[in-house]
């Protein structure tokens, strides 16, 4: 018989059905956690994990168990196999978020498998690093304080043939900087070909106004002219922004400015003249049999004023946003309150630092930076590769192996029109998609 309860408010008897007894009888054999705490089984557990997570996930192993019961799922209490279930809910909460994977996707710098791999020279200098105190921000030699910066800008001029370099912690950090530091108040003159999008809905509209500037449409989708930059010129000008269509192409009935001809507009009209390169690369990538990409050093003997670039992409280092170009601009953005804010952190200068001294090696740079040894990769090294492990697959009992011809390409936002030639091994199992 069900519970009866009057609603004196609403003047509304409720009759509310009871739990069947099946039900609340197995519910009465559900133990209190200290009891379970205080039993032998549960003392590995102690030893194993901190009290308080074993604390917490035998109440929600309860909870859940009580939810079955109540259900009518036929779930019974068993000590042993519910302490398994606690024990297998710690061992996964203990796993780190960010776990090793193995990049199948055929695309090389994935964004969303962490970009570049680091080069090994870049993981020890990582290591050394974070093990103790750094002279980040002291000169041993003097004696006094010193810049974060100084390793990095001496191999950054050395390598682009800029008069100065800064480093933030990311491409679109050195972007807004440069903005906010030369063109906030101002206009920013940007082809309507490269107002891009790349992942995650960064918009160049929407980085260009958040550095305080207007944004100023010039020319068209499929052809700008340098005419139509200098027609766009007002008292309020500040920049001339240039963004490398890294990641697509516009391509047949086109035409663009050449970097020189847009460099020679600003230094005529006193504007700064500035180049996102994106996924910016420091060697020219014909060398590996590739497309050409505009290298850093291309834009600076270009004339243009400030080129910013990433770190994390076709240089094969850490995340960082490299800015390289006349010194007193860079000195200016060194002083900007948000340099600060955007500054580049000790481990990653220390990655930085080993992945700019192995481009200054060439005779070891291409084997030593992983994205350019899988770039420079050829098919008969991949098959033969892809067939050691085609092999070494095909003992696993109820897996399908094969190998294919199929084809990668680099990502990051760079040679988006590039297929690479390549092997596939290609699984089956039940139960796989």
């Amino acid at each position: 018989m069900g519970e009866t309860t009057f609603d004196s408010t609403s003047r509304i008897m409720h009759v509310v059905p009871a739990k069947p007894r099946s039900t609340v009888a197995p519910l009465r054999g559900l133990p209190q956690v200290q009891k379970l705490l205080e039993s032998a089984e549960a003392a590995a557990l102690l030893a194993e994990f901190p009290r308080g997570a074993v604390v917490e996930a035998m109440r929600g192993a309860l909870d859940a168990l009580r939810r079955a019961m109540l259900d009518g799922g036929g779930e019974v209490f068993e000590p042993v196999g519910f302490l398994d279930r606690v024990k297998a809910v710690l061992e996964a909460e203990r796993l780190p978020h960010l776990r090793r994977v193995i990049n199948g996707t055929g695309i090389i710098i994935h964004t969303n498998l962490g970009r570049a791999p680091l080069a090994e020279a870049a993981v020890a200098a990582v290591v050394e690093t974070a093990a103790g105190y750094t002279n980040l921000e002291y000169d041993l030699d003097g004696g006094v304080r010193g810049s974060r910066h100084a390793a990095v800008t001496y191999l950054l001029t050395r390598l682009t043939g800029a008069e100065a370099a800064l480093v933030v912690n990311n491409n679109a950090a050195a972007v807004l900087l440069a903005l906010s530091g030369v063109a906030a108040g101002g206009e920013a003159l940007v082809s309507r070909s490269e107002l891009v999008e790349i992942g995650g809905s960064f918009r160049v509209p929407d980085v260009i106004r958040q550095g305080g500037a207007r944004l100023v449409e010039v020319g068209t989708t499929n052809k700008t002219r340098a005419a139509d930059y200098e027609a766009a010129i007002t008292p309020d000008t500040r920049v001339i922004l240039k963004v490398h269509q890294s990641n697509y192409r516009i391509v047949g009935f086109t035409s663009a400015p050449a970097l020189a001809e847009l460099a020679a507009l600003g230094k005529r009209r006193g504007l700064v003249v500035m180049e996102d390169l994106g996924s910016g690369t420091l060697l020219d990538l014909r060398t590996l049999g590739l497309p050409h990409e505009p290298t850093v050093r291309e834009s600076v003997a270009a004339g243009v004023d400030l080129v910013m670039f990433s770190g994390d992409k076709l240089l094969g280092g850490p995340q960082a946003g490299i800015i390289v170009g006349r010194r007193d601009l860079i000195v200016g953005l060194a002083k900007h309150p948000l340099a600060r804010a955007l500054r580049i952190d000790k481990l990653s200068l220390a990655a930085l630092e080993a992945t700019l001294r192995l481009h200054a090696d060439p005779e070891r740079l291409v084997t030593s930076v992983p994205v350019l040894a899988m770039l420079a990769e050829r098919l008969p090294a991949l098959a033969e590769r892809a067939g050691r492990l085609a092999a070494s697959l095909a003992g696993i009992a109820g897996l399908e192996v094969a190998e294919a011809d199929g084809v990668s390409y680099s990502g990051g936002g760079s040679l988006p029109e590039t297929a690479l030639p390549s092997r596939l091994v290609t699984c089956r199992a039940p139960g796989l998609g």
